[in-house]
């Protein structure tokens, strides 16, 4: 058995051309061409060939038609900045992770959708709706993604060679999925977060979500829904200086720029001021980063108790999950924000420490 959607799939995650894989492969590029369109199956040696060319098993090119990540229903900052190859390999990263989500669904019984939609709210509108929604008042969020988690959004690790990507979201059928970039400071991480918040509520199947101004009004969410008003204006912070700006910044896990757009979008820093602490910031290096930070990058809380679950429970090893997917470890661990234990000397398995909350229960 072969199916052939697993074979572009699995081209367009590494990142290649036919003419590429023709060259790495030594079959044709009409072969491979023909394969993928249906016109031709490959013999057990060139689909061996292949397998090697692009570092799956076998076995990948014979499992089910994969589900499809959308284009449509994805929305990328900056798209005319990136390459058509850069889209697709972000976009098969996802369609992976969420075989993952399907796979797990079938063993466990994970958080259903607490998710509303708002496609014709206005931005800070529909944040003060979900915190209302979700019980948060006007406190900090103390964990974007364990929040999101909670409430049924499936949330995925961007592999490294995708990090140019800041983040993505899309749902399939009625899950939600937000796929974040790794390498990211842990504030902007969080932002980004809230941000596909935003796409996934305000941009639903009755508005695609593409342009500028889906973009800023996922931003404009993002911000109200991080530092709500009446929290930030009961801080004080009328004409804040910039130290007060980078201690209060803390409180609620946003980076310095993006307190200050919003103390000035909410009235509370001057057209002066705000350019001037603006300027010092970019000065001091908070436009590119947040010097001195000692944030932790937020991690998955669900995917941590399932890895749990299938290593104490099943007595599943990391080898064991990854062959249930048809891929190798190594690549397993890029969707999954590198929780699963990998194989190190000696035989023993390594992971980063699970701090298990959520009550997973077997399907």
């Amino acid at each position: 058995m072969f199916t052939p959607e697993r074979l572009v799939l699995a081209r367009k995650r590494r990142r290649m051309t036919l003419a590429e894989l023709a060259r790495r492969s030594g079959i044709s590029a009409q072969s491979i061409t023909a394969f993928e369109n249906h016109r031709k199956v490959p013999s057990s040696e060139t689909l061996s060939l292949l397998s090697l060319a692009l570092s799956y098993p076998t076995a990948f090119f014979e499992a089910p038609r994969p589900a499809e990540v959308e284009l449509d229903s994805v929305s990328f900052r900056a798209p005319s900045k990136m390459s058509a190859i850069e889209r697709d390999s972000a976009l098969s990263s996802g369609a992976l992770a969420m075989a993952l989500n399907s796979w797990l669904e079938g063993l466990f019984k994970l958080p259903s959708s607490n998710l509303p939609t708002y496609p014709h709210v206005e931005p800070e509108e529909a944040a003060e709706r979900i915190r209302a929604a979700w019980g948060l008042g006007e406190d900090p969020i103390p964990n974007m993604v364990h929040l999101l988690e909670a409430n049924g959004v499936r949330l995925f690790s961007l592999p490294p060679d995708c990090l140019d990507i800041d983040a993505f979201s899309t749902i399939n059928s009625t899950t939600s999925f937000i796929f974040l970039n790794t390498r990211k400071t842990g504030e902007r991480g969080r932002f980004d977060a809230a941000h596909e918040l935003g796409h996934l509520l305000l941009h639903c199947e009755h508005r695609i979500p593409h342009g500028r101004d889906s973009e800023s009004e996922a931003n404009d969410f993002a911000s109200a829904f991080l530092m709500p008003r009446a929290g930030i204006i009961a801080q004080r912070l009328h004409n804040a200086s910039t130290d007060r700006i980078l201690s209060a910044k803390c409180k609620w896990g946003v980076s310095a720029m993006a307190l200050t757009y919003r103390l000035h979008r909410l009235g509370l820093l001057s057209e002066w001021r705000y350019n001037q602490t603006v300027k010092e910031l970019s000065h001091r290096g908070y436009r590119r980063g947040e010097p001195d930070s000692s944030m932790v990058r937020e991690s998955s809380q669900l995917l941590a108790k399932v890895f749990e679950a299938l290593r104490h429970s099943l007595k599943m090893t990391s080898g064991d999950i990854a062959a249930k997917l048809n891929i190798y470890p190594e690549e397993l661990n890029e969707y999954v924000f590198g929780l699963v234990p990998i194989r190190i000397d000696g035989g023993r398995e390594h992971s980063a420490p699970l701090r298990p909350e959520l009550r997973l229960v077997h399907g």
